[in-house]
């Protein structure tokens, strides 16, 4: 289904005045001929009353082929089931009074930026009430739910994504799906585990994320930016015969699932000790080779290898020590 433009019938405005018109020739017409009428009558009285009734009984049906579009709307037209057109752009249109709008997905209520409900709970509400048939043409942002995914090695992991996206060929988002709005979340929550069962949580060896056969250090953390960027290419991928846009994916929420999130957590704890203790005993050995360097340059004691075992445990030990050292004063001779 192909997209086609209604263009040459912003006329509203002078239809409108015709039809308002119309209808006080008609008032006009009836007191006439009814004066008329009662005064002995004719022909074309009769008649006049006759026109002026009919129109003013079913005049109103010309009023529904008036139609007002706000900035970034759009309006897709049937006649008998059958598509004429859309109608894009500000303005006051009139077309055929029996064309009917159709937005299959008008009643949809999506966690999204200017199409949410009040309370927001849910991925997708439905307002029981009449909304109109007019299409968006604004870029959106959906929020979906957050999953809960296995990472490539079997990590459960819950993610959360913001697409940002839009309608750009109605006719598409209408007849080629059956609700776009309902559609482009279900793919987005496909698109999302796709993607994410490629990568780890964290860096992890032997992993390719890439496809290409060679081990990255890719990761879901570390790499938000390039998963992003392939989720929204795959979303695209997958929404495009609806006619629609993504503009661009973020990741919003990233973490591990509840039921290892404290072992993981201890995981990371103790990573973080063992580097710091890396760090603090290169320190210390660097520390104390200065001391014995200095010590031997300005010859202020002569300590045999024994003694500078001593001295060196002695150091070590108070330099990578958790609490402060315990002085000792030795008033005694050295041996």
């Amino acid at each position: 289904m192909k997209e086609k433009l209604i263009t040459g019938h912003k006329n509203g405005m002078a239809v409108l005045l015709l039809i308002l018109l119309l209808y006080a020739a008609a008032v006009v017409g009836i007191i006439w001929a009814a004066i008329t009428l009662d005064a002995g009558g004719s022909t074309a009285a009769a008649v006049v009353m006759a026109v002026s009734i009919l129109w003013v009984s079913l005049g109103w049906i010309f009023l529904c082929g008036l139609k007002v579009l706000k900035p970034q709307e759009a309006l897709v037209l049937t006649l008998f089931g059958k598509y004429v057109g859309t109608l894009k752009g500000e303005g006051f249109y009139y077309v055929n009074p029996f064309c009917s709008g159709v937005n299959p997905a008008a009643k949809t209520r999506l966690n999204q930026s200017g199409d949410v409900d009040g309370g927001g709970k849910a991925a997708l509400k439905v307002d029981a009430e009449a909304v109109g048939k007019r299409i968006s043409l604004k870029i959106m942002t959906l929020n979906n739910n957050r999953q809960k995914i296995n990472d490539c090695l079997g990590n459960p992991v819950e993610i959360g994504i913001a697409v940002m996206w839009r309608v750009v060929d109605t006719a598409k988002a209408v007849f080629d799906v059956d609700n776009y709005k309902e559609y482009l979340s279900l793919q987005c929550d496909s698109a999302l585990r796709d993607i994410v069962r490629i990568y780890p949580y964290d860096v992890a060896p032997n992993v390719d994320t890439t496809g290409d056969g060679i081990a990255d250090e890719g990761s879901l953390r570390g790499s938000s930016e390039v998963v992003a960027a392939r989720i929204k290419e795959k979303i695209q991928d997958k929404v495009a015969q609806a006619g629609l846009e993504i503009i661009e994916a973020r990741i919003t929420y990233l973490a591990y699932a509840p039921e290892i999130a404290a072992v993981m957590l201890q995981r990371q704890q103790a990573s973080a000790i063992i580097d710091a203790r890396k760090m603090i005993v290169d320190g210390a050995v660097g520390m104390v080779e200065m001391a014995l360097e200095r010590l031997n340059e300005k010859q202020v004691v002569t300590l045999d290898e024994e003694r500078k075992a001593a001295m060196v445990s002695n150091l070590l030990v108070v330099l990578c020590g958790n609490r402060d050292a315990q002085p000792v004063v030795n008033s005694g001779s050295l041996y």
